[in-house]
């Protein structure tokens, strides 16, 4: 089986920041899809902010997950349910955290085009340059979002606070062939 990621959406913040990054008309010609994420956020008093996730405009309560966080010194782990939106990752945040560093994050959704639930599996590496954190946290999450609509559009937006100038997310279709 040969996969393939096919680039199909970039958005990089431009100066001023932004509240929202959406992409929308996500083709449906894909098995599953994969979004890269480099943030940052403007989160005055902390070093960490969290990005949120929704699908196709649904800020119902059709979300689900579960994280597993570690600093490298201590791991917590929790179960959220019906939720009215996904929690990707932390991000970086201007409060605290050390200047110029971005969180990077790894989402894949299979099968996003599905009359299934959709799955959410998401990694990340955020730096915050805050004893009290481990100077650095890496995050696990799985997902569910329970709907069979399939998915046309994804928005992330900060907590806290808007997103950073150059923050950046890529979005990636995967084409499997040979299957």
């Amino acid at each position: 089986m040969s996969v393939f990621l096919q680039p199909l959406q970039t958005v990089t913040v431009g100066s001023g920041g932004a509240s929202t990054v959406t992409f929308t008309s996500i083709p449906q010609t894909y098995t599953d899809l994969v979004v890269m994420v480099s943030a940052r956020t403007n989160r005055a008093t902390y070093a960490l902010d969290e990005l949120v996730m929704t699908f196709n405009g649904n800020s119902s309560s059709v979300y689900s997950q579960t994280n597993l966080d570690g600093n490298g010194s201590s791991a917590v782990s929790g179960r959220i349910t019906s939720t009215t939106q996904f929690t990707t990752t932390f991000a970086t945040a201007d409060g605290a955290a050390t200047s110029n560093t971005f969180s990077n994050s790894t989402q894949y959704i299979p099968n996003y085009t599905s009359s299934n639930y959709k799955q959410i599996i998401s990694d990340a590496t955020i730096e915050s340059n805050v004893s009290s954190f481990g100077y650095a946290i890496n995050t696990l999450r799985a997902g569910l979002f329970s709907s069979t609509a399939p998915i046309t559009s994804i928005s992330w937006t900060g907590i806290g606070g808007q997103l950073d100038q150059y923050s950046k997310f890529s979005l990636y279709g995967v084409l499997r062939q040979g299957i």
